[in-house]
């Protein structure tokens, strides 16, 4: 039945059976962040990976709150005090103290500090030389992909940490020594996949019309052909943070990272091997910490890489 106000309808008028609801008027964006994390929980190793992330970012940046101790405060009395559970053990060291009376549950949270930052940092400068150097060489090709290449390859025929070693043996320890070693030494892996990706996207309609149109070569580059190849990458970059975590704390265990008035993982672990009989709790929790990190954000690019590629992807 007609309302007062409503217009009948014209003879021959197609009608859509099915109108659109509320829930089909959601914007893309939503939808997409929806899906995504409907994917996520679904999938119990990425989400368990992901929450572990998450407490550890929120400590990682609440330290000196979350912190019952001073993490540099030396008490000569309390050293060697083993964890709350063990006979002689304090509630006040939950986790134990090291060798100068440290208390080590408060230096697993200031070492987490240092662990992200270096994980990201390091991930974010390879990333940029990576992709510019890979963007530049599959582009423009001839000799410039040859030098660009020949480059990489003389890196690849040395050993990671071995040339990561060297060079900090030559410029000193120190955080932003670590950072910068990291980040220039792992470049290649994002070039090669980015150059790869671009020797077959080049040829493509779109590049093609973008150059019928006049754009400059950088917007060609950046706003044309990177957005079209960023999902190998941002899976690079999720199992590359968890390399660099364990590659700083190998530096920092060698004395050749971070400075040993910052506390980190590496050095905690360096600091624990020689009291592992007498006082295993020194090495074991810093090790834990590590490998739960690079546990979860293996999990997590795992489950993106599976997520990202249409044959894998779980959608039920």
């Amino acid at each position: 039945m007609l309302k007062p106000n409503d217009e009948p309808i014209p003879e021959g008028t197609e009608v859509d059976p099915f109108p659109p609801t509320a829930d089909d008027l959601v914007p893309v964006d939503t939808q997409t962040w929806e899906h995504l994390f409907a994917n996520l929980v679904r999938t119990k190793p990425a989400f368990f990976g992901s929450v572990f992330l998450v407490a550890l970012f929120f400590v990682a940046i609440f330290a000196p709150l979350v912190s019952p101790h001073n993490p540099s405060k030396v008490q000569v009395s309390e050293r060697l005090k083993p964890p709350a559970w063990l006979p002689k053990g304090r509630a006040a060291n939950f986790l134990g103290t090291d060798a100068l009376g440290r208390d080590i549950f408060s230096r697993l949270l200031y070492g987490s500090r240092i662990s992200i930052l270096v994980g990201l940092s390091s991930v974010v400068l390879s990333g940029i030389i990576g992709i510019v150097l890979g963007l530049v060489s599959g582009y423009f090709g001839g000799k410039i992909d040859d030098f660009i290449m020949g480059f990489a390859e003389i890196q690849l025929a040395f050993p990671f940490i071995l040339l990561a070693i060297t060079i900090m043996a030559v410029v000193g320890p120190g955080l932003t020594n670590t950072i910068v070693v990291l980040g220039i030494s792992r470049w290649v892996a994002y070039g090669r996949i980015v150059r790869g990706q671009v020797l077959a996207a080049r040829e493509m309609e779109y590049v093609e019309a973008a150059r019928a149109l006049g754009y400059p070569v950088y917007r060609v580059l950046f706003f044309q052909i990177l957005p079209n190849i960023m999902s190998p990458l941002i899976i690079i970059a999720s199992f590359a943070v968890a390399g660099n975590i364990i590659s700083e704390a190998s530096l920092s265990f060698l004395g050749l990272g971070v400075p040993p008035t910052i506390v980190t993982w590496g050095s905690m672990l360096s600091e624990g091997r020689e009291y592992l009989r007498v006082s295993w709790w020194m090495a074991t929790f810093p090790g834990l910490a590590i490998m739960m990190t690079v546990l979860s954000i293996n999990l997590i690019g795992d489950w993106l890489r599976d997520y990202l590629d249409p044959r894998l992807r779980n959608d039920y």
